[in-house]
């Protein structure tokens, strides 16, 4: 398997989806702004989504991949359906009753994640309507994560990084044709996310077929496999549960701030998901089950070769991926979000936290390459260990900077957050002697920096030449920020080749 070419393929399928997106964004910003509605449908949906990584592409898969990799390689395809079986049956129960108390409990749930709603009655009365929608979503993008988990260790990687295109094109309908046919309109954001967890899980299931891993979900608390992922589940919740709870914390913080100030992290967010999903979320997808392998195999050298490749790749791509959204901040908000309802205003604010979240990127995707390392170990007490301490460091962090920066302080606090854990598991990776760093990172560093300042000098120049983002229509817009990006890329890139920098130099092979 060329780690290279699943990493390019997984990659553009993602960037198709966070292009998707982008449209979805658009449009609910142009048809709702940034206030009241979009506040409530914000927090509606990442109540789902905060569990959907805790239980699914979370603490689930960082339990259940190495075990399963495990059975494939050593126990044989029958040993491992029921495995699939058993342990989706057990996944099945437990998010349904999940499922089950988040719409009852909706109203508490609200009053504990976002207490500032509170104060408005109606806020809070159509947040909880929204929550009741969207929280069935858990149940169907955990069962789908379940079967891409699958996929990923057949190595399949294509099919589960198309998945969440499906969810952007449910949204997309919603948002453009049906809008009118519910009240309050922003309802239909919420019905958009349940019917596009749906399509997420019946797409991957024919696909399952295909490798004789479709089964029928069965309950059994005896098997023993069933119980090891269990085990490793436990402190891989709490893991996970560390990072998420640190985000809860950061919307009760915003959710007393001004109104808007969840959209503008919202809208922010959304620009720095595109490089850490379409690089992070893809790195993470096929160093895992590619580590455990290696792993299960005790090939130490080639497991230490292997995050070497991801570390190299992820500084070549991220590095100039934060500096570029700090720079274009203001024409990135102004060109994609500043129309109809949201204003200059938004924009501004939205600049302020895109600016703060660009610090962290790094860090954010590097602890994408790294946490894999000890995932693959069935070693998730380390990073759990870290995660906790930098949970409590991320909200000193919170109070030092929301008073000076406001909700652009909460973003910076995740961000230096962020640095802090990558730079503590690697710490741990090169003390537990897991990772030796491979010859001549001097000489690329050097290369890389020398590229990163002619980028940024070219996206500065390109700026100050160019008539203020606020002028023309959106065609406008998008043509003068996509020459900006293309001067970027090849700045950086062209740089790059004339210092010697190759391709092939990254074109490694992995165990199959």
């Amino acid at each position: 398997m060329n780690l290279l070419k699943s990493l390019a393929a997984v990659s553009s399928i993602t960037m198709l989806s966070r292009v998707l997106g982008f449209v979805r964004d658009t449009l609910i910003a142009r048809a709702f702004g940034a206030g009241m509605a979009t506040d409530a449908f914000f927090i509606a949906f990442k109540l789902p989504n905060l569990l959907r990584r805790i239980f699914a592409e979370g603490a689930f898969s960082q339990a259940f991949v190495p075990i399963l990799a495990e059975y494939k390689s050593q126990k044989g395809d029958e040993a491992t359906r029921t495995f699939i079986a058993y342990v989706s049956g057990l996944l099945t129960l437990v998010l349904a009753l999940v499922t089950a108390l988040g719409m009852l409990a909706a109203p508490w749930v609200i009053w504990v994640t976002a207490p500032g709603f509170t104060n408005t009655p109606e806020k809070f009365e159509l947040t909880t309507s929204l929550l009741r929608v969207t929280f069935p979503y858990i149940l169907l993008i955990s069962l789908s994560s379940l079967a891409g988990a699958i996929l990923n260790t057949w190595n399949r990687f294509s099919v589960p990084a198309f998945v969440p295109t499906l969810l952007n094109v449910s949204m997309i309908i919603f948002a453009l044709f049906l809008t009118p046919y519910f009240d309050p309109p922003v309802m239909a954001l919420g019905w958009a996310v349940l019917a596009g967890g749906l399509a997420q899980l019946l797409y991957q299931l024919p696909h399952l077929k295909k490798i004789g891993m479709l089964v029928l979900p069965r309950l059994s608390l005896r098997d023993s496999g069933v119980w090891r992922v269990m085990k490793q589940m436990l402190p891989a919740i709490l893991g996970v549960s560390v990072s998420q709870i640190s985000l809860i914390i950061n919307t009760i913080f915003a959710s007393f701030l001004v109104a808007g100030s969840v959209s503008w992290m919202y809208y922010a967010d959304r620009l720095m998901e595109l490089p850490s999903g379409v690089l992070g979320v893809a790195l993470g997808t096929i160093l895992l089950p590619t580590l455990a392998k290696t792993y299960a195999s005790q090939d130490r050298q080639e497991y230490s070769r292997i995050l070497d490749w991801g570390l190299r790749l992820c500084f070549v791509l991220v590095l100039p991926c934060a500096l570029a959204l700090g720079i274009l901040a203001e024409p990135l908000t102004v060109s994609l979000f500043q129309y109809g309802q949201f204003d200059a205003h938004d924009a501004a604010m939205t600049q302020r936290a895109l600016i703060a979240y660009s610090v962290g990127l790094l860090g954010i995707i590097v602890i994408k390459v790294l946490a894999p390392g000890f995932y693959a170990q069935q070693n998730i007490r380390t990073p759990v260990k870290i995660a906790i301490f930098t949970l409590v460091v991320t909200q000193l962090f919170n109070l030092l900077l929301i008073g000076p920066l406001a909700h652009a302080g909460l973003a910076l606090a995740i961000s230096a957050g962020a640095c802090l854990n990558a730079g503590l598991l690697f710490y741990q990776l090169r003390k537990q002697q897991m990772y030796q760093p491979q010859p001549g990172w001097a000489k690329f560093g050097f290369k890389l920096v020398v590229a990163v300042t002619v980028m940024s000098a070219v996206l500065l120049a390109g700026m100050h030449f160019m008539p203020a983002w606020g002028e023309g229509q959106m065609l406008e817009r998008f043509l003068r920020l996509g020459a900006l990006v293309i001067a970027g890329v090849v700045a950086y890139f062209g740089m790059l080749v004339l210092m010697g920098f190759r391709l092939r130099d990254f074109n490694r092979k992995a165990l199959g």
